[in-house]
């Protein structure tokens, strides 16, 4: 049987169009709750916790630390660091193996397909950090790195599909509901888990609900991500040469090409580079957040999550407002207010009380509040810089500066903690980013570079440049 696809482009019907538009926005409520269950709350403290015990038999407290090396090829890594230098790895692998999911995504009509399996894959090992106990951080550091993948990958055929279903004004729009709605979900099986955590029932040890809020977020991320499978319709591949040769070769001549010629588009590779940067801190805070509470503040996993909860709600209603002022004000200009508060936000992190909860829930609110919209935004913004054609090749390098080449803040993150022992020092060093990321977004000429893309120019942009 032949296979019928919708044509190239955001599809006529309004209604049609409305109901993919809400088809697509699950995968982001699918995958966040492995981003924050997972990759932002539980698993860096327990990954650190099963390394600690491996170094020093017993993981460390804030009055007892542990100060016991691992040995990785003959290389000794504070235990401590484990978890930082993990997730470096991780997107330094995917820096190289994203654009080459790019390349074929954009010669298949089945990005649908792709997107969800790699996303199953994904979710596979996500589940499997059940398995993790003991002082087995091996399996735990792998599985990791394969979710990681996984998740990079998946999200690079997902930001292309955006630009199919819809067109330049209405971008800002669907990318915050998008967010917004990724941050509701995750936020919701959080909720669950920290009930679990907390209350520890059927005589449950902490670790035992530690692993099984692990296997929760594997399981949410496969389930919720049939409905975008099923609700988003596949189009033909569209401004890609056929070359000959298999899909991989392909792929890897396309890439050369992409990289060859990017260099025509002086202002989409200034705002890849100011992405990079200030991202890089976005990134770090989000996956470091709760090893400096746990570790440097001495809070329970309970006020984590309670902390990631009043992220997630927040952060709903932030890329929602944000949203709108994007449209009164211009996407740009937000994106650069939402910086001067992660700068603000990161220098008072530095100063937080030990074992004090309420500041650390304080400054929590403020980092909903810009976290959101700031991404959700940059997504859209970059979409409008993107030649046509190469949607996923483009964002497999946007993907790298997502999760992918974000790996200099959590490098440096791991390398400030492993010369002072002290998390406040690694966290104090991510202004960096955010003060460079938002020199270089300054000097972005978005309508000459949405032009040179051969883009429409939004409404937004027109008025506010």
């Amino acid at each position: 049987m032949t296979r019928v696809l919708a044509p190239s482009g955001p599809l006529a019907d309004p209604v049609e169009r409305a109901r993919e538009h809400r088809a697509w926005y699950f995968y982001d409520w699918a995958n966040s709750a492995f981003v924050t269950t997972t990759a932002t709350v539980l698993f860096g403290p327990y990954l650190t916790a099963v390394a600690e015990t491996a170094a020093c038999g017993e993981a460390g407290t804030t009055d007892d630390p542990c100060r016991g090396d691992l040995s990785v090829l003959g290389i000794p890594i504070a235990a401590g660091s484990v978890a930082a230098y993990t997730i470096t790895f991780a997107t330094i692998l995917s820096a190289i193996l994203l654009p080459i999911v790019g390349a074929i995504a954009d010669r298949t009509s089945k990005k649908r397909h792709l997107m969800a399996g790699f996303a199953w894959t994904g979710s596979a090992a996500a589940a499997a950090m059940f398995f993790v106990a003991g002082a087995n951080w091996q399996l735990g550091a792998g599985l990791l790195v394969v979710a990681a993948i996984c998740l990079g990958s998946s999200m690079v055929v997902y930001d292309a599909i955006l630009v199919q279903i819809a067109d330049e004004d209405d971008r800002d729009r669907v990318s915050s509901r998008g967010w917004a709605f990724g941050y509701l979900g995750g936020g919701l099986l959080l909720a669950l888990n920290l009930a679990l955590v907390t209350l520890e029932p059927f005589g449950l040890s902490r670790s035992d609900t530690v692993r099984i809020s692990l296997l929760s977020a594997g399981l949410w991320w496969a389930a919720w991500t049939i409905i975008p499978y099923r609700g988003i319709r596949d189009r033909p591949a569209t401004g890609v040469e056929q070359v000959g040769g298999g899909a991989t070769h392909r792929a890897f001549g396309q890439l050369r090409e992409t990289l060859r010629h990017a260099r025509g588009y002086p202002q989409t590779l200034l705002f890849l580079i100011a992405y990079m940067l200030y991202n890089d801190g976005v990134q770090t805070v989000i996956s470091a957040s709760s090893i400096y509470g746990n570790r440097e503040l001495g809070l329970g996993e309970d006020i984590l999550i309670i902390a990631i909860l009043i992220v997630q709600f927040v952060a709903f209603g932030g890329a929602l407002a944000l949203g709108r002022l994007a449209d009164r004000f211009g996407a740009k200009n937000v994106v650069m207010s939402s910086l001067v508060l992660w700068t603000v936000v990161v220098a008072a992190a530095f100063f937080l009380p030990v074992e004090q909860v309420v500041p650390f829930l304080v400054l929590a609110v403020a980092i909903g509040f810009v976290l959101g919209g700031s991404q959700a935004l940059s997504r859209s913004l970059f979409s409008l810089l993107v030649p046509k054609g190469k949607e996923a090749e483009y964002f497999s390098l946007y993907q790298a500066a997502e999760r992918g080449t974000s790996w200099f803040g959590t490098l440096a993150f791991g390398l400030a903690f492993q010369l002072t022992h002290s998390y406040r020092w690694s966290v104090v060093v991510l202004v960096v980013f955010f003060i460079a990321g938002m020199i270089l977004l300054s000097r972005v000429d978005l309508k000459a570079g949405i032009v040179a893309a051969g883009n429409r120019v939004p409404r937004s942009v027109e008025r506010y440049r």
